[in-house]
């Protein structure tokens, strides 16, 4: 696996667990990276993407909610939820990562984590965020 997915995937599970736990600090990162394991890149990564979800929040989650037509945002699963925060925020604030690189890496990491149904609901919702995104620009 490459480190980039690897820290997407860490990423997407530091928020699960961040959610699950209902814990909204961060003094837990450190910790998840210790049994993580991820590599010295990977965790820059990582905090890269953390960060700007962090940074971002409000404005990914109304974007998300926004274009996952027919589903409540908080009755997203836990896991699709934060696959889609992740991606979003790559797809809208990292010019570094194309659009169909962040969409084909969330709709993997859906696939393994949630439901094969679920890189089909990514790639929906992440595709009319791009198509979006593309309009404006």
């Amino acid at each position: 696996m490459g480190v980039r997915r690897d820290a997407r995937e860490a990423a997407v599970q530091y928020l699960y667990q961040r959610e699950m736990q209902g814990d909204q600090s961060d003094q837990a990162l450190e910790e998840f990276y210790e049994m993580r394991g991820l590599s010295p890149s990977g965790k820059r990564f990582c905090n890269e993407l953390l960060e700007g979800w962090m940074q971002h929040r409000e404005e990914i989650d109304e974007v998300i909610a926004k274009n996952a037509r027919n589903f409540e945002f908080n009755r997203l699963s836990a896991v699709d939820r934060n696959v889609l925060r992740i991606a979003c925020h790559e797809i809208l604030f990292r010019s570094d990562i194309p659009a169909p690189v962040a969409i084909n890496e969330a709709i993997e990491i859906a696939k393994k984590y949630s439901t094969e149904d679920s890189g089909k609901f990514v790639n929906g919702v992440l595709d009319n965020i791009r198509k979006q995104k593309s309009a404006v620009a």
